[in-house]
């Protein structure tokens, strides 16, 4: 939660007499007239300080939520600080002067009307600006993380934008107390605390664990799907898991985290994380459980059929999430080829924020992960979905963020002859879908990539997509990655040629080896309530031989209510 005033009453005791000083600081970004409060109570004895945030009481808490004390012994030099979550206690402890930030004296300079000393310095690029007083005859800081000095500090500055000042100074007597307690918890370093601080607030939530996505002779699935069990369909080629997600506050980003790594398929293949939508009398998932003649179907005028690719008034087709490729090779064949200056990935990585989708992740779910692949080795995958909150406190409003799947011509269901989305050298694609009444901030969520592996394939020459809207021709965007020798560490068994490129050096249709793509989006807000049509156009090439191009294109309608 974004805290942008900070009231700091610091109680503190000096000498026999145990006078008690109440100071009050506010802090607050130059130029900004509405702020947050908060309040930290300092209490001072014997040159021992409590430090603790004073905030409104929490009814309904996020769970990780915690109280954070700290404590700082000027006798012994050190700073404690205890986090104490619901179930557990943890502190850790460090030097109140001996840190790395190194302060310049600037000189005198007086401040809010108090005779200071001014101190500086930059911490990772920031510019930092303290005044301190010794005038008030106590020392206090409600930052003892930047370090020892002397007196009690009246101005903070960062950047010379953000601002902490002393605003008011209360004395009264007060009766001397135990500070520092005996029981501080489980002692971590300062950097595990401070990770253990931030995954508690985290909600993981794995979905597939070092599962092989691989070409094996599998039996038919056809029976209801389980929850929480692993389902290979397509000749194992695809993984599919049904789950109970819970509806997160829409305060909290939600984002899919992937790990993939070789099991011995050497090559870059397409991948998708897709949810299913079942909402409609058809779904994608009867493809899955009694063949793709189960899919509505498009017939191109290439006389091809491809199925399932776009809504339909009973079906809407899988909801992409994140559109992935693998390497060549990252994990397996790392010890199979050595090249001077490079060490190969062990694995590789995505992470990717699907915010927007969170209609999709909520309740009974089923969410598939397609490689497509010929290999019996494979690829081993880990999804998970990870939350992270923006407040302390959890909300049950009511959801905001809707989505609608328009069309995905990623073929998933390839190893059971789903066919690739060849329809754009004969046709466009095209659908009729609704705006709902009252809805805002329209937009349509659109991932491209171009495939076609040879020199006059699509994958490697950049095209055009048009995208028209009721007819007329809205939107362009040219998929386009011209920086995948960035990832070249990732590809072991990539192929190396005369001129010093490798294969996964070479720009390509929106994609990468070893990458995710960006999904684009395009405002849809001048559209009124009611029935539309939307088109895509694209000049695929043509085929040669044996070879041909095709494009995995996905759409999702994005609105508030």
């Amino acid at each position: 939660m974004k805290r942008n005033i900070i009231t700091i009453i610091i109680l503190l005791w000096a000498g026999t007499t145990f006078a008690q000083h109440a100071l009050t600081y506010q802090s607050y970004a130059k130029g900004v007239a509405e702020q947050d409060t908060t309040s930290m109570l300092v209490v001072e004895n014997a040159k021992c300080l409590k430090i603790n945030t004073l905030e409104k009481s929490i009814s309904n808490p996020i769970p990780g939520y915690a109280q954070n004390i700290t404590y700082v012994d000027y006798v012994n030099d050190s700073i404690y600080s205890i986090v104490e979550f619901s179930d557990s206690k943890y502190y850790s402890a460090h030097s109140f002067t001996n840190n790395d930030v190194v302060f310049s004296e600037e000189g005198a300079e007086s401040m809010l009307g108090y005779p200071c000393k001014k101190y500086k310095t930059s911490i990772n690029s920031n510019t930092i600006e303290v005044w301190m007083t010794e005038s008030l005859g106590f020392e206090a800081t409600p930052m003892p993380g930047l370090g020892h000095m002397k007196g009690v500090m009246v101005r903070c500055m960062r950047n010379g934008s953000y601002v902490t000042d002393l605003k008011d100074v209360k004395d009264q007597k007060y009766a001397m107390v135990d500070m520092i307690p005996d029981y501080k918890g489980e002692r971590k370093t300062v950097k595990e605390l401070n990770q253990l601080r931030k995954d508690k607030l985290v909600i993981r939530t794995p979905i597939f664990e070092d599962e092989q996505i691989h070409f094996a002779d599998y039996e038919p699935f056809t029976q209801e799907i389980p929850f929480d069990t692993t389902i290979h369909f397509s000749y194992g080629t695809l993984i599919v898991k049904r789950l109970r997600l819970p509806e997160f506050p829409a305060h909290y980003q939600l984002f899919a985290e992937i790990h993939q790594r070789s099991n011995g398929d050497a090559y870059d293949r397409s991948a998708s994380v897709f949810v299913i939508p079942t909402e409609k009398v058809m779904s994608f998932k009867d493809g899955l459980t009694k063949g793709i003649e189960a899919l509505p179907v498009f017939v191109g005028k290439d006389g091809k059929e491809y199925q399932g690719i776009k809504a339909e008034k009973d079906y809407l087709p899988p909801v992409e999430l994140v559109r992935f490729f693998t390497s060549f090779g990252a994990g397996h064949f790392n010890d199979k080829v050595q090249i001077d200056g490079l060490e190969w990935a062990d694995e590789n990585y995505y992470k990717m924020e699907v915010s927007e989708l969170r209609d999709r992740l909520r309740g009974d779910v089923l969410i598939g992960v397609f490689i497509g692949n010929y290999d019996k080795g494979g690829h081993k995958v880990s999804l998970d979905l990870l939350a992270y909150p923006g407040d302390d406190k959890w909300s049950d409003k009511p959801l905001k963020q809707h989505s609608i799947p328009l069309f995905n011509t990623c073929n998933t269901l390839e190893m059971s002859g789903q066919n690739y989305g060849r329809l754009f050298a004969t046709d466009t694609l095209e659908l009729e879908f609704e705006i709902p009444e009252k809805a805002k901030n329209i937009r349509l969520r659109y991932i491209s990539t171009g495939h076609g592996g040879w020199d006059g394939g699509d994958e490697f020459n950049p095209k055009e997509n048009a995208i028209y809207i009721d007819g007329a021709k809205m939107f362009t965007h040219t998929p386009w990655r011209c920086d995948c020798a960035t990832f070249r560490d990732q590809s072991p068994v990539s192929g190396n040629f005369w001129n010093g490129l490798s294969s996964s050096d070479y720009s390509r249709s929106g994609w990468c080896p070893g990458t995710a793509t960006n999904p684009v989006y395009f405002d849809l807000n001048g559209l009124k309530p009611g029935k539309h049509t939307i088109r895509i156009a694209i000049p695929q090439g043509k085929d040669e031989g044996e070879s041909f191009s095709h494009w995995m294109v996905s759409g999702v309608l994005l609105y508030e209510l």
